[in-house]
């Protein structure tokens, strides 16, 4: 039942998804594999997976009336990057502004600051860092959108073996869209929820992911980006009671019979 809801969902969902996630423009209609316009970070309303690129460096900070600008160190980024691109940054989607050399620099709204952690920046801190899904690309973690859906708080840290296992509190707006399980971005990076209780969620966090990324980093109190999976937000918005139902109703048994999901 679990994937004749997630494939109903996709094919309600598809043209919002395509929409958003792949534009394409008249040149596309030739093979993208030799389309430059193609490269990886291309392109507004973007999707990524969840896997970390690489780790950059806060540089500079320059705060504004109606928001700021954040320099951050990226060399592996950089090098490729161009102006307009699309950049998640512990999992918020933002738009390359500014190179220099092997930085790249990002404005950011009050929307962005007050609503995600980046409101709490500071020079030295180190971020996650991942350019969008390209067409073509294996997807190895999960759909990210980068739209930040809230903001949780570490509440503990349990060492396991050479990993660890992360107890995350969220916010009363996240518990229809997490299930256990289920795929969930943490500042950023494709985690498993393995336990879920209440208000707070578990991950196992593997050792590759604890070098590759900042989560080796935070401490109790720390506060991270959450964003839920991108699939589930659609199923919780066809279903009755699990958000506001579109006209003419929800997700129902009678809808997943005609469709041939059940």
């Amino acid at each position: 039942m679990t994937c004749a809801w997630i494939g109903l969902a996709t094919t309600f969902s598809s043209r919002a998804i395509s929409a958003r996630s792949f534009h394409v423009r008249p040149e596309a209609s030739r093979p993208f594999v030799n389309n430059p316009g193609w490269r990886r970070g291309a392109g507004r309303g973007s999707v990524f997976t969840g896997i970390i690129e690489t780790v950059g460096t806060v540089r500079g900070l320059v705060r504004r009336p109606a928001g700021a600008r954040v320099t951050i160190g990226a060399p592996a980024i950089a090098e490729s990057a161009r102006l307009g691109d699309s950049l998640a940054v512990d999992g918020a989607c933002l738009t390359v502004t500014a190179l220099a050399g092997d930085a790249v620099g990002c404005d950011l709204s009050a929307e962005t600051l007050s609503r995600t952690t980046l409101g709490s920046l500071r020079i030295g801190a180190r971020v996650n860092l991942e350019r969008p899904l390209r067409l073509g690309d294996r997807l190895g973690g999960h759909l990210v959108s980068g739209h930040v859906d809230a903001v949780g708080q570490l509440v503990d840290r349990l060492p396991r073996g050479d990993g660890a296992v992360y107890r995350i509190r969220f916010p009363e707006s996240l518990v229809p869209l997490l299930v256990p399980k289920g795929s969930v971005a943490v500042d950023g990076i494709s985690l498993t929820v393995a336990a879920l209780a209440g208000r707070h969620f578990d991950v196992a966090v593997i050792p590759f992911t604890l070098r590759a990324t900042t989560l080796a980093e935070k401490r109790a109190g720390d506060r991270l980006n959450l964003e839920a999976d991108l699939i589930g937000k659609y199923v919780a918005r066809l279903i009755p009671g699990g958000g506001a139902a579109p006209p003419g109703g929800g997700l129902t048994l009678t809808t997943l019979k005609e469709h041939g999901f059940a």
